[in-house]
């Protein structure tokens, strides 16, 4: 599993014309990808790094400060353009296995971290729209 995590002043989401998640305040957009191999234990791993790596202001994390999130499915995560010119996804788990590991993680930062989570809408065609902030971007895995 892998998360793309940008340090935000305010992000959100778009599906067909119609804002389906945003943040407008300080906070976290996350792209998550999923591989074949993941399950419960990337699923911790990722959502305890999400919600406790100190990248915001004052070397605090969203879990300290509360700050809000916004996760986002993000199979391109595991694109592979070393060949050619055409990426392969051959390393992205298909969506019946990838979305209820991207809800679990959802699940997982609001449960057991106790963020608040805005969310993409699995599988749509979506478009993004954020204001990093530093800029801070980080790539984790699990």
């Amino acid at each position: 599993m892998k998360a793309l995590i940008q340090r935000v002043t305010e992000a959100s989401v778009v599906v067909d014309g119609r804002t389906v998640g945003a943040i407008s305040e300080p906070g976290l957009c996350v792209l998550i990808g999923v591989t074949h191999d993941d399950g419960p234990k990337q699923v911790e791993t990722i959502a305890r790094k999400i919600a406790s790596l100190r990248i915001m202001r004052d070397e605090k994390s969203a879990s300290d400060l509360g700050a809000p999130v916004l996760v986002i499915s993000q199979f391109t995560l595991y694109g592979d353009a070393r060949k050619g010119r055409r990426p392969t996804w051959n390393q992205a788990a298909p969506g019946p296995v990838a979305e209820p590991l991207v809800e679990a993680v959802i699940d997982e930062l609001r449960s057991a971290h106790g963020l608040r989570v805005e969310t993409g809408i699995f599988g749509a065609d979506m478009a993004v729209s954020l204001t990093n902030d530093g800029p801070v971007t980080l790539m984790i895995e699990a």
